[in-house]
């Protein structure tokens, strides 16, 4: 038996009328939150990124394609990686679906990581997906858009994320423990791993101009990450008791959704 409250028909629809109120306020302060986004000021991107894309050696404004704006994600995968981050390869499943209609509305989608080209491809064709994804290794991109820490600041104990500052080591008696789990997702120790940060950067073209439009990170994500938004819809919420989900080719049913 439930231990969730049950009603009638009458008693679920009163309550959800009661909800719907409150799923409206909240789309129409998405909607002032929108607007608020896209009043932030345009800031010049004069500095000459270098990127490496299946095209070619490439400038920041060669990953827009020839479209106006540009959206990427800033992507979990460091050069010592041995393959990308579950939690943003769980994001990037969404984006083969998306990319298409978003290149169709003046729109480029592009992730970009620190990792050297050939394995951020070798990884994209294990994943099955088709959409852009640049490699920023050796540049400061990353850095810059906050998206990337250094050594030296990691080790001076806080690390500007989120527009914020923070302290990420691992507190004493942690380190094992963080360590062994990160070399199981990614194959580096702890430090390593989250010397890379997720993030999305948004940037528009003008008359030959790049700016910076936007940038957001950490829990800004959630609304990027589809299944989140799914799972708050279900019976049980997001149900977490840890970190729970894998890359989708390591689930012991991969075919589910094929059924």
């Amino acid at each position: 038996m439930t231990s969730h409250r049950t009603g009638t028909r009458e008693e679920w629809l009163a309550a959800r009328l009661k909800l719907l109120e409150a799923e409206k306020e909240l789309t129409r302060r998405g909607d002032e939150v929108t607007r608020q986004r896209q009043e932030l000021p345009w800031v010049r991107v004069d500095k000459d990124y270098r990127f490496e894309t299946e095209e070619g050696a490439a400038s920041l404004a060669d990953l827009f394609r020839g479209r106006s704006q540009l959206l990427v994600y800033h992507f979990m995968f460091g050069p010592d990686y041995t393959a990308g981050c579950p939690s943003c390869s769980a994001v990037a499943d969404g984006f083969n679906g998306f990319a298409v209609h978003l290149a169709n509305h003046d729109v480029t989608l592009s992730a970009v990581s620190r990792a050297p080209l050939a394995k951020l491809h070798a990884y994209r064709e294990r994943m099955g997906w088709t959409f852009p994804w640049a490699s920023s290794y050796g540049s400061d991109f990353n850095f810059d858009f906050g998206a990337a820490h250094t050594k030296e600041e990691w080790e001076a104990g806080v690390v500007a994320y989120n527009f914020a500052e923070q302290d990420m080591r691992p507190a004493p008696g942690e380190e094992s423990s963080r360590d062994a789990f990160t070399q199981s997702i990614v194959g580096t120790d702890w430090q390593t791993y989250r010397r890379e940060g997720p993030g999305v950067s948004a940037f528009v073209l003008e008359e030959g101009v790049v700016y910076h439009t936007y940038s957001t990170y950490a829990r800004g994500l959630d609304a990027l990450w589809g299944m989140w938004q799914w799972l708050d819809r279900a019976p049980l919420g997001r149900n977490e008791t840890g970190y729970w989900w894998r890359r989708h080719d390591e689930y012991e049913n991969e075919t589910v959704a094929a059924g």
